[in-house]
């Protein structure tokens, strides 16, 4: 079972971003802060073209500005790099390993979230009972997820519609134009990653974004 204080922060938390290894900027840590700061609760790691030990360094780092905030962090696709960097929480999508599987690498500590893009997935997802939190998505097309295609909002109506006892993020080209959207749908979590890493003032637009999300009622 996933430890307590994860499943708590994870309950709250609104709020998720997916981040590159900003080798052009060249200000990771401080980017990350800037996030935390503007109201990010959980910031994953996603990186296509890290070699494993880059990826490890740079999760160090990630863990450590984490615990700065006493926030989520996360690792994308490999169970076995989110061992090693002890991760908080471990995001797979439908052709990685499965929850049960993953778990043999993990132990029971980490939060474990799944990507869905049908209401099938999204309906085995919740029968399966192994997992911490899901996404739906991607509601647009988005570049950082070629060849997906959208699902739009009707996921994000069919996932609310079921009230499901784990929390659901949605996902895929959400920003500040279209998050009121999202919320209509019924969406209460986001996941992004241009409207913040794309951002002139991180923080800022983690704020705005953060504050077009209504409060979660109590489960």
């Amino acid at each position: 079972m996933t430890d307590s204080a994860v499943t708590s922060k994870l309950a709250s938390a609104q709020l998720y971003l997916c981040t590159d290894a900003r080798r052009a900027q060249g200000d990771f840590a401080g980017f990350l802060r800037a996030a935390f700061d503007g109201g990010v609760d959980i910031i994953q790691l996603r990186d296509k073209d890290l070699e494993a030990q880059e990826e490890l360094a740079l999760l160090e780092t990630l863990r450590t500005v984490a615990e700065e905030f006493d926030a989520l962090w996360a690792v994308n696709d490999r169970a076995d790099i989110a061992a090693l960097a002890g991760a908080t929480v471990f995001h797979g999508g439908q052709l990685d390993l499965t929850p049960e599987q993953s778990r043999t690498f993990l132990g029971q500590e980490p939060a474990i979230g799944l990507s869905t893009h049908s209401q099938q997935d999204v309906d085995a997802a919740l029968a399966a009972g192994t997992l911490d939190y899901f996404c739906t998505g991607p509601l647009w097309s988005t570049p950082t997820k070629p060849g997906r295609t959208a699902v739009g909002l009707d996921l994000v109506r069919y996932a609310a519609g079921l009230d499901p006892a784990i929390p659901f993020f949605a996902i895929g080209g959400i920003d500040e134009t279209n998050v009121t959207q999202v919320v209509d749908a019924g969406a209460r979590r986001i996941v992004v990653v241009r409207a913040i890493t794309d951002a002139e003032d991180p923080r800022a637009a983690a704020r705005r974004l953060r504050a077009a999300l209504p409060e979660l009622a109590p489960k």
